[in-house]
């Protein structure tokens, strides 16, 4: 599962470099785009199921609900107040526009409560993921109280219906939600708003839809009742997943109704480290990417904006030129966040993010004893 995150950072990645850069243009460059202009938010999308899987995953019965939030404050503030800083640079340098509330929310993880591109886009650009985040983690202990409860033959029913609701949320933000004014920078018909996209793409509620699948998926891996779906198949199906996602209506495709393709390689990527099967994504360096694939998420925006910045929106280049800049930008967002890594997320991590029994409080609500020893090596 670690050796994952580093194929879903990449998909963002791929979105960005695109979007942001001039560096791959005319005919070669809008095919691109028009390829992967979904492939950030179907990582993105993955990664909110795999937060929900791993959190269970990894649970325990000795655990607290002040140690678990204590934990994932520690995983994700520093990465986010030392990247916000980096930004902060980034947005004077540009002069681009913000206001104070801008600042604030997103600073405080909020960013995502407001359905106003400035406010949910501001500073670091794809920190509003973080404030789903958040609430998903402030969540999780109630969450995990309640679903715990399912018995097992419930398991799947309770998907069913998870799925349903993300269907519902994407029919409520096209017939209920305000069509006006109309978005035209995401589709070249505008037949949508930006309150639209807001409602099924950043609003945390919604995706926390997604954060529940995972919670499920895991409990049906942990009971036994996945079918016998092997890494190849379920890699299969993702690809698929996307495909079907580029046709869909774009308030479907950016999303819940198309990430939910991706549950099943979580769940055959489990069942895969649980059985120690060989595995591209369990090779050493793939797995180092994937330990450090939330420094490359919160610094690779900033890495892209500086290259597009230095770069102009006027100079064109050769696809060789262009694709050998790109993959140059690439290796300098990837080694921002092996230092970011090394130096602000796993020390932070090992000395105040450990598991610590809060002696004479309650547990976290009905936690299962931990599944794998070396678990901390895909804790979310």
């Amino acid at each position: 599962m670690t050796g994952l995150r580093s194929l879903a950072a990449l998909l963002v990645f791929v979105t960005h470099i695109l979007w942001y850069t001039p560096l791959i243009s005319g005919d070669t460059g809008k095919e691109l785009r028009e390829t992967f202009t979904l492939s950030g938010s179907y990582g993105v999308g993955f990664f909110f199921i795999l937060s929900g899987f791993v959190l269970t995953w990894t649970a325990r019965s000795d655990d607290t609900t002040p140690s678990f939030w204590r934990r994932r404050l520690v995983k994700i503030g520093p990465m986010h107040l030392v990247t916000f800083g980096l930004a902060a640079l980034l947005v004077f340098r540009t002069d681009r526009p913000t206001r104070a509330i801008d600042w604030i929310a997103s600073l405080t993880m909020q960013q995502a409560w407001f359905p106003d591109v400035r406010t949910s886009s501001a500073v670091n650009g794809v920190a509003w993921s973080l404030s789903c985040e958040f609430f998903f983690y402030l969540a999780f202990p109630a969450l995990w109280l309640g679903l715990r409860r399912l018995r097992e033959e419930w398991l799947w029913p309770a998907v069913g219906v998870v799925l349903v609701l993300i269907v519902g949320a994407f029919l409520v933000a096209t017939y209920v939600v305000t069509d006006q004014p109309r978005l035209v920078a995401f589709s070249a018909s505008g037949e949508f708003s930006f309150t639209q996209m807001w409602f099924v793409y950043f609003f945390p509620p919604v995706r926390a839809l997604e954060f529940v699948v995972g919670i499920l998926l895991a409990r049906i891996v942990m009971a036994g009742r996945w079918p016998n779906i092997g890494l190849a198949p379920a890699f299969g199906l993702a690809v698929a997943g996307y495909v079907i996602a580029l046709y869909e209506p774009f308030l479907a495709g950016t999303a819940g109704v198309a990430t939910v393709w991706t549950a099943p390689l979580i769940a055959a990527a489990a069942v895969a480290d649980r059985r120690q099967t060989a595995s591209v994504f369990r090779r050493p360096t793939v797995v180092f990417l994937g330990e450090i694939s939330f420094a490359f998420y919160m610094v690779h925006w900033i890495v892209v904006m500086t290259a597009a910045d230095l770069i102009g929106t006027t100079r064109t280049f050769s696809l060789a030129t262009g694709a050998l800049l790109a993959l140059v930008v690439l290796a300098v967002a990837v080694a921002c966040s092996a230092v970011l890594y090394w130096c602000v997320e796993r020390p932070l991590v090992r000395r105040f993010g450990r598991h610590r029994t809060d002696v004479g409080r309650p547990g976290l609500p009905g936690a299962a004893p931990t599944l794998r020893a070396d678990a901390h090596r895909v804790a979310d």
